[in-house]
């Protein structure tokens, strides 16, 4: 469908390399700018990055954008033959190289820059595909340890006391539980026992996190929110310092730039099309 004038807006499906199907959204233009691949927050839709894809496009010359839902998140449900148990590693490691080739394939060869809020910013060390992305922005990016966030009694029971028994209970965490669209229980399990560690997945032998991390070298930006309840200085700071071998710039943005307040995703909200999203988006089109 055509969206608004000069950006066609297509919902559409593409499948894992372990066959899991995804649901995003491509927004297409005409425009010679790159492409930009938008990864989400933990628990958190694809509609919310929308305007911001849009803007991109019909306002900024990028050739498509391309936001998608996590396995299990949303849209992208879970098939009843899906066999296999979803991990919110596999959101990182499956999911995302997933969308990268979908994106790229509108334009072979074409530059890509990426975007990645909370969850997707820790993604990119994960993912094992940075080397595709020219630069990336990173909104929110944090470490999912209870203690570093500014209300740590009410994290860790939200998550531990409340979510980790539904999980166990019915197989799910429902989003009234205040920590966002309802999600798979093993992906929440997952997700809560790093969020115990002060190292998070950094201390999963499995993941190898550390090493993965310092493998990426695209130049980053990460943007910090002031009044951010979850993505503090040292939240953030537990996932920034791994990438030891990228060029990292830090910035810090207050509700005294936008007049109201931002909160850990307000930042893709057009009403700070001017005063937050312009300066980040000349950030990662300065090649």
């Amino acid at each position: 469908m055509q969206d608004r004038v000069g950006v066609a807006r297509e919902d559409v499906t593409f499948v894992a390399k372990d066959g899991f199907p995804l649901a995003g959204t491509l927004f297409q233009g005409t425009g010679r700018g790159p492409l930009a691949l938008i990864s989400s927050a933990a628990a958190v839709p694809r509609g919310i990055y929308a305007r911001f894809a849009e803007h991109l496009v019909a306002e900024r010359g990028f050739r498509a954008a391309l936001t998608y839902d996590y396995r299990g998140v949303a849209e992208s449900r879970i098939p009843r033959d899906f066999k296999e148990k979803p991990r919110m590693a596999d959101w990182a490691e499956r999911d995302m190289p997933a969308a990268i080739d979908r994106l790229a394939s509108e334009a072979p060869g074409h530059r890509m820059v990426g975007v990645g809020q909370s969850f997707g910013g820790q993604a990119l060390g994960l993912c094992g595909r940075a080397d595709r992305f020219e630069r990336y922005l990173m909104v929110a990016v944090m470490s999912g340890h209870w203690a570093y966030t500014n209300e740590p009694y009410k994290v860790f029971a939200s998550m531990n006391l409340i979510g980790v028994p539904l999980a166990l209970l019915t197989g799910r965490v429902p989003g009234w539980t205040g920590l966002g669209q309802t999600l798979p229980g093993t992906v929440f399990r997952q997700w809560a026992r790093w969020g115990r560690s002060p190292d998070y997945f950094f201390a999963d032998r499995k993941m190898d996190a550390a090493r993965r991390f310092a493998e990426v070298r695209t130049p980053i930006l990460s943007i910090g929110v002031e009044d951010d309840a979850w993505g503090t200085p040292k939240a953030q700071e537990a996932i920034l310092k791994a990438y030891v071998n990228a060029p990292v710039e830090r910035i810090s943005v207050s509700p005294a730039i936008t007049g109201r307040p931002i909160g850990h995703l307000g930042f893709f909200r057009p009403a700070f099309r001017d005063s937050l999203w312009q300066p980040a988006i000349d950030w990662l089109t300065a090649f």
